[in-house]
C-alpha cells in the first residue's frame, strides 16, 4: 500500500517538503458540472438572473479560488501560478464548469483547477439559488494532471 504524502511516520498531518524536487513546468485539468431546472437555465442563457451575468462571474470567482488554494486548503503549498483559465458552459440541463491551471514549480496544480471548479460551480448556485432551490452539483474531478523538465 501506498503511503499518504501528507502525514508523517507516525501518521501525523504535514506538509510535504517539495525543497529537493525539481522546478518542472506543471499543468492540471479539472471539470464538474451543476444541473439545474430548464426555467433556470433558460435565465442564465438569457442573462436575466437578478445577480448579472452568472457564467462570466462564476468564471472570475474560479479564477481568484485557484490563486488563493493555498489560503484555503490547510496542508496546499502557495504557488505561484502561471497561468489559470476557467471556463463554463450549458448543455441542456445545467452548466459544465472546466478549468487548466500551469505553474512552473516542485509542485503540481491539482488543488488548484479543482478548486476553481468547485467555486465556479458554487458561484453559479450562489447566483442562482433563489431561482432553483433543487440544483446539484455533480461530477468534479481531475481529469488529467501533467509534469515536464524545464528546458
Amino acid at each position: 500500500m501506498t503511503r499518504l504524502t501528507h502525514t508523517d511516520e507516525s501518521g501525523r498531518a504535514r506538509m510535504v517538503d517539495t525543497g529537493s524536487k525539481p522546478v518542472q513546468q506543471r499543468t492540471a485539468a479539472a471539470s464538474g458540472r451543476i444541473s439545474m431546472l430548464p426555467a433556470t437555465l433558460k435565465l442564465v442563457n438569457t442573462n436575466m438572473m437578478k445577480k448579472g451575468d452568472v457564467l462570466t462571474v462564476a468564471e472570475i470567482a474560479g479564477i481568484q479560488a485557484a490563486k488563493r488554494c493555498g489560503e484555503l486548503i490547510p496542508l496546499c503549498h502557495n504557488i505561484p501560478l502561471d497561468q489559470v483559465s476557467v471556463t463554463l458552459t450549458t448543455d441542456s440541463d445545467g452548466v459544465r464548469a472546466e478549468s487548466t491551471v500551469r505553474c512552473t514549480g516542485r509542485t503540481g496544480v491539482e488543488m488548484e483547477a479543482l478548486t476553481a471548479v468547485s467555486v465556479a460551480l458554487l458561484t453559479v448556485y450562489d447566483m442562482c439559488k433563489a431561482a432553483d432551490k433543487g440544483m446539484v452539483i455533480t461530477d468534479i474531478r481531475l481529469d488529467k494532471k501533467e509534469k515536464h523538465d524545464v528546458a
